[in-house]
């Protein structure tokens, strides 16, 4: 592995982790970016614990190679179904000095904040929400705290085909709304529990509760990753700091350009890298 200074690797399934991606930057501007995307083999929300274990070992394994000290996992599925094991059996046999952050923990350590009714829920994909990541991690931080989870199978194709703004996207939010508030009417804080969320933030105000308080991954992603870097200068002098930005796909880099804009907020040129 090269010792060399490298870049902050930022890791998702597909498009989502540029929203992330997109306030990490805001937040440190400074630092190098890889961002890597394995949208030929999304999504991930759907497939077995196992699959989604070896798709992001192998992608974190590559930003390892391209000089990565550090990487994000900016995608709530790997988070929960790959992110511990990676942590606990991978990268003391990979390399102890590297590190794999996840996208779960710096929500869930500062949800019980933001609610006084003590009623919290979560909108995620079928992968997230059947991994109970969010009730789990949110009982360590906030044991008080009530979750309830609603799965949104409709949300992300609906993003990525950029139909969010469309009059056909207000029956489908409407639907998981409800479906979600009817478990409890005292939620007063919701978690967008996947990265594709923040594009139908607009939409969900209009569908939810007057009063409601939505959290997005990214400000807190990159506000706990800037705390990281600070409680650890060792792996932030490992970060290379000329303000560059690098991004892959394993699909088709014309298609990923084209929507990589619409999450990142400004033009994006990809390369391809063939797994």
């Amino acid at each position: 592995m090269n010792s060399k200074q490298g870049p902050i690797g930022v890791f998702d399934s597909g498009y989502g982790g540029l929203t992330v991606l997109k306030e990490i930057v805001k937040t440190l501007p400074q630092y190098d970016y890889i961002y890597l995307g394995d949208n030929g083999r999304a999504p991930y929300g759907i497939r077995s614990f196992e699959t989604v274990y070896h798709y992001t070992l192998e992608c974190v394994q590559h930003l390892f190679r391209m000089g990565c000290h550090l990487v994000v996992l900016a995608c709530n599925t790997a988070s929960a179904k790959a992110l511990r094991s990676i942590q606990q059996n991978d990268l003391p046999k990979i390399d102890p000095e590297r590190r794999v952050l996840g996208i779960i923990r710096p929500t869930t350590e500062v949800v019980g904040q933001y609610t006084r009714s003590r009623q919290v829920g979560v909108f995620g994909t079928t992968g997230t929400v059947n991994s109970q990541s969010y009730p789990i991690e949110i009982e360590k931080f906030f044991p008080d705290v009530q979750v309830y989870q609603q799965a949104c199978p409709m949300w992300v194709p609906l993003v990525e085909n950029d139909e969010y703004n469309s009059e056909g996207a207000d029956y489908f939010i409407n639907k998981y709304v409800r479906q979600l508030m009817v478990q409890s009417e005292d939620i007063d804080t919701i978690v967008l529990g996947c990265t594709h969320y923040p594009l139908l933030a607009g939409k969900l105000q209009e569908h939810l509760p007057p009063g409601v308080t939505l959290l997005s991954q990214g400000e807190l992603a990159a506000a706990s990753l800037a705390d990281y870097l600070q409680r650890h200068p060792e792996m932030a002098a490992k970060c290379s700091t000329g303000g560059g930005r690098m991004f892959y796909t394993t699909d088709d880099t014309a298609t990923f350009d084209r929507q990589a804009g619409i999450f990142f907020g400004e033009p994006v040129s990809s390369m391809h890298l063939a797994l």
